[in-house]
């Protein structure tokens, strides 16, 4: 829609236009986490300037707020997406899993990733985006998830969210409040940062080693192991449930796929593992803990959800 210095396909300089455009990243970072996906969040953000230029000139003078129309015609946008996500989700073989985003999450030039793009285009890699919560996002209703990021995250008031999601303050409130119960049953006491990042190291150098009873170690009783591969390359249809299961699993991988290297990452914030073959990702594996042990793996293999990786 735009180029690279925000001109719109040959549209004379619009003064406005560099407000306009700087409210890009909010959007982004809001259309990311309402739907778990950058390139849905990207086709959201566009059709939404795609609805600022179709009106006319004295129509987008009138809007007091250009940044909150924006943000709440995104919003709606997102509300009709996640109403039809459900079915969508039944058709996708396999498991859904978000897509991941590595450290350096950016636009430059038409395409994401690298280090020299505006600050603007960033997406933010806050504790709002790391894979366990979008996945517990994922079991709201739209109307919740929708609440709870725009209140909870963004800090719109809940007048804001009452007028962008069509309900009632008091529907509102609600509405956030169950989101938070569903993310507190979810969440664990986990070790500190550092020791993660060391845990999935040990975890790295176990599955390298093919050693299985580290892996157990590593890994809580009550582990599960996800993957998704989308239909598109092969990928275990469901969790894989208890440790011992999840280093078979993984130290067979490596028996299959010997060419298979291993490179420590950043997964949307938090320490993860990127599998590459032949210098190709071809894996991202994003991990939740429950305080030393792993608790969680999610393995995207979806090739449609590693562009930003295989871009790099």
């Amino acid at each position: 829609m735009t180029n690279a210095s925000g001109s719109e396909h040959g549209r004379p300089d619009d003064p406005g236009l560099g407000a306009i455009m700087s409210e890009r990243r909010q959007l982004i970072n809001l259309t990311y986490r309402l739907l778990g996906s950058l390139t849905e969040a990207e086709d959201v953000v566009q059709e939404t300037y795609t609805r600022w230029y179709a009106m006319t000139p004295q129509q987008r003078e009138a809007i007091e707020s250009p940044g909150g129309w924006l943000t709440t015609v995104a919003s709606r946008i997102c509300l009709d997406l996640l109403g039809s996500a459900r079915a969508r989700r039944e058709r996708y073989v396999g498991e859904w899993v978000p897509e991941p985003l590595p450290a350096d999450t950016e636009w430059i030039s038409g395409r994401w990733g690298g280090t020299a793009a505006d600050p603007a285009d960033r997406v933010t890699l806050d504790e709002s985006i790391n894979m366990a919560f979008l996945v517990v996002l994922e079991r709201m209703t739209p109307a919740e998830r929708v609440a709870f990021i725009l209140h909870d995250v963004f800090r719109y008031s809940f007048a804001e969210v009452a007028a962008i999601v069509g309900r009632t303050e008091p529907a509102c409130r609600q509405l956030a409040s169950s989101a938070r119960r569903r993310l507190r049953a979810s969440q664990s006491e986990a070790a500190p940062a550092p020791r993660r990042a060391d845990n999935v190291r040990a975890f790295k150098e176990a599955w390298e080693a093919k050693d299985i009873d580290a892996l157990i170690g590593l890994l809580a009783p009550d582990a599960t192991a996800t993957g998704d591969g989308g239909g598109l390359v092969q990928a275990v249809l469901r969790p894989i449930v208890g440790a011992e299961q999840i280093a078979q699993f993984y130290a067979g991988r490596m028996e299959l796929v010997p060419e298979l290297r291993l490179v420590e990452s950043t997964v949307n914030g938090q320490p993860g593992l990127v599998a590459q073959v032949d210098g190709v990702s071809v894996s991202v594996l994003a991990f939740d803990f429950a305080g030393d042990r792993i608790k969680q793996i999610w393995t995207v293999l979806n090739p449609d959800k590693l562009r930003l990786w295989r871009d790099a």
